[in-house]
């Protein structure tokens, strides 16, 4: 019989996405049953990944499926998290499997090298290694023989999230500018992106969640070209149209990551985090040299102030934005497509 997998990831929605590397590996090179456990509110990240045969999820607390959990006897636990939710899993999967005198499933977990985090983030030494969380995670799977295959991220959109621009009033061709991000910290000021909106040549298609339809609005209003889809697809709706853009512009955050999936060509925006932390889009070969672009503030001895962000800047200048050029941007985005963009 083929191994039994639980991959243990909680959230997010960009964290989950850089996961995918090791459900396919699990899947087409160990040939096992995959299981994935995440929380409810991010189950959609994994809808249709055909390398999953089960997505577990939990609203709060892993008592909610934990009497389900045990009865599945997994061989092998991949613990991606890393917190206390996870060792709890984790324990309560050991513990029944030697209550019932079963063989105990063998774990392997993520090491999220939180003091070198502190050590970038609080006092700017930086001891992270060159290497992409992605192959950090690849590397928690390889007792299962999983390796790194060089096909990237993975993200499939279900038939019911498949948007068609031409029939929601949306340009065939477009640049994908993804607004938002889950700390102020880590976006462009509604200045900023203004500009960038008034200033690029060709259709703008503004994507972010409900928290930025207004701001979407306000971007979107006296510019033809703009069109706000902020808050008006599902999470599989905007990914099928960061899928169909010609090029993607976005800050630090899922959707980014998304875009990577899609093998898009990216700019992607850096304020108080730092692309050292690991987690810039992961582009397969020499795809990453030929379609990514980092816009970032370096030398500036505060950043990175957090590993994730905050909802103002520490110092209260805020330079490692405020410093970031409009004009960088647009023409960041034209000089990665300019046979398709005027």
């Amino acid at each position: 019989m083929p191994p039994k997998v639980l991959i243990i990831r909680f959230s997010s929605i960009g964290d989950i996405v850089l996961t995918t590397p090791v459900i396919r590996g699990v899947k087409q090179q160990a040939g096992a049953e995959v299981h994935f456990l995440t929380k409810a509110s991010f189950a959609a990240v994994l809808k249709g990944n055909p390398h999953l045969d089960r997505v577990w999820t939990i609203k709060k607390d892993i008592s909610e499926i934990a009497a389900e959990l045990v009865r599945e006897n997994y061989d092998y636990l991949i613990d991606l998290h890393g917190n206390l939710r996870s060792l709890e899993v984790k324990t309560r999967l050991l513990v029944h499997a030697l209550r019932h005198l079963r063989p105990r499933p063998r774990t392997a977990t993520f090491n999220k090298l939180n003091f070198r985090k502190f050590l970038l983030t609080r006092l700017g030494i930086n001891r992270m290694p060159d290497l992409h969380i992605v192959d950090r995670y690849l590397a928690a799977a390889a007792r299962l023989g999983v390796r790194k295959d060089g096909h990237g991220l993975d993200y499939f959109i279900a038939s019911e999230d498949e948007v068609h621009p031409e029939e929601v009033g949306l340009p065939p061709h477009y640049l994908a500018f993804v607004i938002g991000a889950a700390h102020a910290t880590k976006r462009l000021s509604e200045e900023q992106m203004a500009t960038v909106c008034r200033e690029f040549p060709a259709p703008v298609v503004l994507l972010g969640g409900p928290a930025e339809a207004a701001l979407g609005e306000r971007l979107a209003e006296g510019n033809d070209h703009v069109h706000n889809a902020c808050g008006k697809f599902s999470l599989g709706g905007s990914a099928d149209l960061v899928r169909q853009a010609q090029v993607v512009l976005t800050h630090d955050t899922g959707l980014m990551h998304i875009a990577a999936a899609f093998r898009k060509p990216i700019i992607s925006v850096w304020g108080n985090t730092v692309p050292d932390l690991g987690m810039y889009p992961y582009l397969p070969g020499a795809e990453a040299e030929e379609k990514e672009r980092r816009q970032e503030i370096t030398g500036l001895s505060c950043r990175p102030c957090s590993k994730i962000g905050f909802q103002a800047c520490p110092k209260g200048h805020f330079r490692c934005i405020l410093d970031q050029s409009p004009a960088d941007l647009v023409a960041a985005a034209r000089a990665l497509l300019p046979n398709a963009l005027p």
